[in-house]
């Protein structure tokens, strides 16, 4: 009976095996050394999601709102930021200065979107670290909400998460917010800025 037990199991295992290691053999096939070229040709080329980054690219002024902690009033602010396009409207480069918790700041954003992946990506450097925050995430059907969610650790142990959302509802107002909570917390929102182009 035991023998006859093991014979199933193993034909089960098999069963179950063989799809799969045809997919990784399917997977691994070799392609054309001429179309991988093409492919990552057409993967270079900007597309929509660049062309709306790109509708940001200028002068700004920013008002800043910081929540400290959950229902309290928020700090705020005034800033400036410049936006360009960079690597062929590739991506959007961003140069932020304004004032954070009190203090001046400065910080220096980069966002695209990952044609491979299709994904949104940003990077962000700043004077309250020495670190590179990574996020990625998508975009509503319109295109024009994008969310993204990346994490950091803190120096007590731990990590925080984050939500950031680019809302772009004209090239001239967008809004960006951020979100974030400490281990098993309740997510609360920090930080919002509205941008206005300079005229």
């Amino acid at each position: 009976m035991q023998l006859k037990q093991l014979a199933m199991t193993t034909l089960c295992i098999f069963l179950i095996a063989v799809p799969v290691f045809a997919k990784e053999k399917k997977h691994e096939t070799a392609m054309d050394p001429q179309q991988i070229m093409e492919l990552w040709k057409q993967l270079a080329q900007p597309g929509e999601p660049h062309k709306l980054f790109a509708a940001l690219a200028g002068s700004w002024t920013t008002q800043t709102k910081e929540w400290m902690e959950p229902g309290k009033p928020p700090t705020e602010s005034t800033g400036t930021a410049e936006m360009k396009m960079v690597l062929d409207g590739r991506f959007l480069y961003q140069e932020y200065n304004a004032q954070m918790m009190g203090q001046p700041f400065s910080g220096i954003g980069i966002d695209g979107y990952d044609n491979l992946t299709k994904k949104y990506v940003t990077a962000w450097i700043d004077t309250m670290g020495t670190g590179i925050f990574f996020m990625e995430g998508t975009a509503s059907p319109d295109g024009k909400t994008i969310t993204l969610r990346g994490s950091h650790p803190e120096p007590g142990g731990g990590k925080m998460t984050h939500r950031a959302v680019w809302k772009i509802a004209d090239a001239n107002n967008p809004t960006f917010e951020m979100y974030g909570s400490h281990g098993k917390e309740k997510e609360m929102k920090f930080l919002e800025i509205i941008y206005t182009r300079k005229q």
